[in-house]
């Protein structure tokens, strides 16, 4: 009898890792490989899906390993970034393409002529998205117009999001998504009976023939295969990042709300069985779906996040290490008046401004790069204030906030999102909840616990609370300071 150990795999935006679970929730192992970033042109951003193939196989096998063999796993979840749109050839298994990522603008001309022609309401009605290039029917229309080898695959075209394309590989060619990646490509109706939108289809010229079945978050999706793993493995879990990491921070009951810093800044809140509509931009989304029964959250989504880090590191060149800027933020007692708007691929929510463009305002010969590094690591919280002033303006107010991600073991941002916030945040001891959160869809989904609530309880460890200090007055100039930034990065795009 197999061990009660599970794999998830976990394909992010800049790496694919692999962790093996205990039963319990434990963390025993994980491998990562990076993931190389394509920019063919400004506001374009492209992934190779065969590399993204071959870092989860190489970092599941390593987990298969350090298990004993895949005799001792029980069951293996995937978690992926979601949006990211892959193309292959159903016959041979092989990509036509660059997979083209979350982070794309490359849609935006199209965009002013659906704005109108009075597309949005109706797309917001039936999807609870807001028409823009981040989601993945923009994407396969781009890819259909202006790539000939993916319209010229006919019949053989397969169009997914990660999850799907590394559950084709996995098993063989099992063509699947769950219903929360599926929420996020604009051809789903997320009220609808789990199929895709033939409307919607028609609206962006997609094939439904070349998209994945739409199934539950959990249960068995098809059986990894031996000849790849040394023995057959059930796939029993299948999630959006996000919605995986709500899970894996046990925000199942209404109004619980946890908010995730990797790449991206994404916030959700559970909202029950019943779906939200925003009056103020934000998005409503499907949380899982379980034995066919939908639930759902109120979704905002922040572009830039860790990857904002990231440029300061790779892009300016001004720190050696992203580990460096919590030491720089705290060498100082404030920005010198700098404030750094992040718009490096425009912004999300609440504003959605394809076209934004990042800035850096109160720059002086008194500027550091300590200035500059602690305004970047402020501009986090203040992007999530105003993602709390939007929630709020939608009845959904948060007296609390459940963070995770990268970002979040960095102390110093955990503090200053409470302060700014001026709401207790808490933090478990095991940051890494998307992957935790796959992990407990799979143990549901191959019964080693009765329902999800169940496993999350079981599974979810330990957590660290900031309580709100900043002096009123200091939070208040902080604010003023970033709505002008703000205003005047909106006036330009």
């Amino acid at each position: 009898m197999a061990e009660q150990t599970i794999i998830v795999i976990d394909a992010g935006t800049t790496s694919v890792r692999a962790i093996l679970f205990s039963i319990a929730g434990q963390s025993l192992g994980s491998a990562q490989r990076a993931i190389t970033q394509y920019y063919p042109a400004p506001g374009e951003v492209e992934h190779d899906a065969e590399e993204i193939w071959q870092a989860s196989l190489a970092c599941t096998l390593e987990m298969v390993a350090l298990a004993g063999g895949a005799g001792r796993v029980a069951a293996i979840g995937i978690t992926n970034q979601r949006e990211t749109t892959v193309f292959w050839d159903k016959s041979s298994g092989e990509p036509l393409a660059r997979a083209i990522v979350w982070q794309d603008r490359r849609m935006c001309d199209a965009f002013a002529w659906a704005r109108s022609h009075g597309q949005q309401d109706a797309i917001q009605r039936t999807t609870g998205l807001l028409l823009d290039p981040y989601f993945s029917a923009n994407k396969m229309r781009w890819a259909l117009d202006n790539w000939p080898q993916v319209a010229a695959a006919g019949d053989r075209l397969a169009i997914g999001t990660v999850d799907s394309w590394i559950l084709w590989k996995l098993t063989g060619g099992v063509h699947a998504t769950d219903a929360s990646n599926a929420s996020r490509t604009m051809l789903m109706a997320i009220d609808g009976a789990g199929e895709w939108d033939s409307g919607l289809c028609d609206l962006f010229g997609v094939t439904p023939t070349a998209l994945p079945t739409i199934c539950d978050s959990c249960g068995t999706f098809g059986m990894a295969r031996a000849d790849l793993l040394g023995f057959e493995v059930p796939v029993t879990a299948m999630i959006g990042d996000q919605q995986s990491a709500t899970i894996g921070q046990a925000c199942l009951d209404v109004g619980q709300t946890k908010a995730t810093y990797g790449t991206g800044a994404f916030v959700l809140s559970c909202s029950g069985t019943t779906r939200l509509h925003s009056q103020h931009r934000l998005l409503s989304t499907v949380l899982m779906q379980v034995d066919g029964v939908r639930s759902y959250a109120l979704e905002g989504s922040v572009f830039a996040a860790g990857s904002l880090i990231q440029w300061l590191r790779d892009g300016l060149g001004i720190i050696a290490r992203s580990d460096e800027s919590e030491g720089l933020a705290r060498s100082v007692p404030d920005t010198g008046g700098v404030v750094c708007i992040p718009a490096l691929a425009g912004l999300g929510a609440p504003w959605w401004a394809a076209e934004a463009r990042g800035a850096l305002t109160g720059l002086s010969f008194a500027s550091t790069k300590a200035h500059v590094v602690r305004a970047a690591l402020e501009a986090q919280a203040h992007q999530t204030l105003d993602l709390k002033t939007a929630f709020a303006a939608d009845g959904v107010d948060w007296t609390m906030l459940r963070i995770d991600g990268g970002m979040s073991a960095n102390d110093w941002i955990a503090q200053d999102l409470a302060d700014v916030l001026n709401v207790p945040v808490e933090r478990p001891d095991y940051v890494e909840t998307t992957a935790l959160g796959a992990a407990i869809l799979a143990a549901a989904g191959a019964g080693l616990y009765p329902d999800v609530p169940s496993a999350a309880q079981a599974m979810r460890g330990g957590v660290a609370e900031f309580t709100p200090a900043m002096v009123a007055g200091v939070r208040a100039a902080r604010i003023t300071a970033w709505d002008a930034a703000m205003r005047r990065v909106i006036a330009a795009a």
